[in-house]
């Protein structure tokens, strides 16, 4: 049998369109598969800093913000508030009044007031025993002599630099999270980039 009324153009025509919708077919099945190796924006945002604008805080008031799924604390102290710390140092009440335990601040957070500038503190809002969340107690109270957090869930007590009372569930002080100032008004919490000195 003759292959003469074969038209050899149709047939290479024919083989090179399966060939392309095959590649396409490939391409197209390959692309989500790729892409869910990427993190969604969802989870980029969830770990990228984020920028706390603190112009309008003032004394003794506190801003919360959220960074990585967990609270952020902003406090602004005020000079008795800065007084009481060193007091309560003094009187032996703290389980870690100097910091010792180096995973709960970076190093530069690492002196008595557990922050960069003396009159703002940057602290992870949630309790070191089981992961409640303290309230703020800025007047006195029969717990807390000069003011701080205090944990209702278990009773566990912390002081305005975030440093943990003796004789409390919690093991550790409140977490300071990385942050470092854009500015004088805006912390960037989650990065060290700025000015952290």
């Amino acid at each position: 049998m003759s292959n003469d009324g074969i038209n050899k153009g149709r047939r290479t025509f024919l083989v090179g369109l399966t060939s392309a919708v095959g590649a396409v077919g490939v391409v197209g099945a390959a692309v989500p598969f790729v892409k869910s190796w990427q993190p969604s924006a969802r989870a980029e945002n969830a770990g990228a800093p984020v920028q706390i604008d603190i112009s309008k805080l003032e004394a003794g008031q506190r801003v919360v913000r959220e960074w990585r799924g967990q609270p952020i604390w902003v406090v602004r102290r005020n000079k008795d508030m800065l007084e009481g710390l060193n007091k309560l140092a003094e009187k032996g009440v703290l389980s870690d009044p100097e910091s010792a335990v180096s995973s709960q601040q970076p190093e530069y957070a690492q002196n008595e007031y557990r922050s960069i500038k003396p009159e703002i503190l940057v602290l992870i809002g949630t309790c070191t025993h089981l992961g409640c969340s303290p309230t703020l107690q800025t007047e006195a109270t029969v717990q807390l002599e000069h003011g701080g957090f205090f944990c209702p869930c278990h009773g566990s007590m912390f002081d305005f630099a975030g440093r943990v009372y003796r004789s409390v569930p919690a093991p550790t002080n409140l977490v300071v999270p990385p942050h470092s100032y854009l500015n004088d008004h805006v912390i960037i919490v989650g990065s060290e980039e700025g000015e952290t000195a």
